[in-house]
């Protein structure tokens, strides 16, 4: 099976936060043993659902101490499939055009694995003995989109012995080495027993009526809000602009707390009178988010784009008795632990004030990798060396980097296609000569530090 080939079947295999990646796992780990690299698979369960996570070695024993190739091989949801033009209205159906390959996962990162796969290929067992000064483990995890358990499972059973480490990212083939924290928070408003119980009634009568509008905005990546347009934000903003006591029927938008949303849409029923009505819950949460939002602007570090901390509403949905709510902040190192912890305690206060429920569900600090560590003059080095850009980058996105780097592992990141505009959108897309200049860095990378 050719390398394009291989692209195409690894993006056919659904592994969105609701399918999980046990069946794409099971296809690498036979493609890795075809390639003559020793193969460890760790089936996990997150919730109802099957998740795995892939160790790969050219030699079978486990060393003392490792150089880490890591990348993760979950997507996000991709959304309605309506959006995926160039894939034939299938994202998982990869269409090569123009010498792009385009799909779900493509960029964000799942073909990245699989450049890491035939780079380490060139160093199985299989060709010969080698004298590893720093032997290479590529490692593929789980659950990126859902707060990183599969690396962090990995950290916790001691699986992987790392010194240096490589991230698997879309960075355009430049090298990242600082990144954003990031903090997903749940928010859910209780709806009064007297509008609860008048929406029962009125989804039970025939004559009622009610008003609906449709907000649409742009999809974009949650660490680079300016790139996209909330719809969801689009409604809140209507939502300010009326009486606050109206009936709130229903309230949906986005597809995850990662995702600018596209859409969204808003019911009301124009009956006034409700004591705690929801609508004015809503109103008062998204006043608070507008004021950590202005103050975020008094927290600038250049090195990032966005450079100061942003927040994005990324899902909202109503149930019989609450409306939920998630988003995520992204937090440059200049915004240290108590700032943060500040800003979600008024968060929460506010919250709470509403009768609301309110809980961070994931919290990764930033990081930051210094230009002089070895680690980074030597990738800086093979990049020099392939005529690509020698420039360190950072990210306003947050990856298993963050983890790893806690554990006292140095940290680059580094892949193949453009982040801005493409990932977590229906156009995502990555050049397919890009992806063998991943290869060539790659061989080049362990070439320097492994042997």
């Amino acid at each position: 099976m050719d390398f394009v080939e291989a692209c195409r079947q690894i993006i056919s295999l659904d592994t969105s936060p609701s399918h999980g990646t046990r069946d794409l796992m099971t296809w690498l780990a036979g493609y890795c043993r075809e390639k003559g690299l020793h193969v460890e698979v760790l089936e996990e369960m997150l919730g109802d659902t099957p998740q795995t996570n892939l160790i790969v070695r050219p030699m079978q024993e486990r060393p003392p101490l490792e150089f880490l190739l890591q990348t993760h091989l979950d997507t996000q949801d991709p959304g309605p499939f309506g959006f995926w033009k160039e894939t034939g209205h299938n994202p998982y159906d990869a269409h090569i055009i123009d010498q792009k390959i385009y799909g779900l996962g493509t960029a964000d990162v799942k073909l990245d694995f699989l450049c890491k796969v035939e780079a380490l290929a060139h160093f199985a067992e299989s060709s010969g003995k080698r004298a590893w000064h720093l032997p290479p483990v590529l490692v593929g995890t789980y659950g990126e989109e859902l707060g990183m358990p599969g690396a962090l499972k990995l950290i916790r059973k001691n699986k992987i012995s790392a010194k240096m480490a490589v991230i698997g990212e879309p960075s355009d083939l430049m090298l990242i080495t600082a990144g954003k924290g990031m903090a997903a928070v749940e928010i859910r408003l209780p709806y009064s027993d007297e509008e609860r119980n008048y929406r029962f009634d009125h989804n039970l009568r025939e004559s009622t009526s009610s008003q609906s509008k449709i907000f649409n905005g742009r999809p974009a990546h949650s660490s680079t809000p300016q790139l996209g347009e909330s719809a969801i934000k689009k409604m809140f903003e209507y939502l300010l602009l009326l009486p606050e006591n109206l009936v709130l029927m229903e309230v949906d938008g986005g597809v995850n707390f990662n995702t600018v949303p596209a859409q969204a849409f808003l019911e009301l029923d124009p009956v006034t009178g409700m004591k705690e009505p929801m609508s004015k819950k809503l109103a008062t949460v998204y006043r608070a988010v507008k004021d950590l939002e202005g103050e975020f602007l008094q927290y600038q570090d250049p090195e990032f784009v966005p450079s100061h901390p942003t927040l994005n509403i990324g899902l909202i949905r109503t149930y019989e008795d609450h409306v939920f709510v998630s988003g995520s902040c992204r937090l440059p190192p200049i915004v240290t632990n108590d700032i943060y912890e500040g800003w979600m305690s008024r968060l929460k206060t506010v919250v709470q004030n509403v009768g609301g429920e309110f809980r961070v569900t994931d919290y990764k600090r930033p990081y930051r990798t210094e230009r002089q560590s070895m680690l980074v003059r030597g990738c800086l080095a093979e990049l020099e060396a392939l005529g690509l850009k020698t420039e360190c980058i950072s990210q306003s996105s947050t990856n298993e980097a963050s983890l790893w780097s806690r554990v006292g592992i140095e940290c680059v990141s580094f892949g193949a296609g453009k982040r801005d505009g493409n990932i977590h959108t229906p156009n995502e897309h990555v050049a397919i000569d890009d992806l063998k200049k991943s290869i060539e860095f790659y061989q080049r990378v362990i070439e320097r530090f492994c042997l």
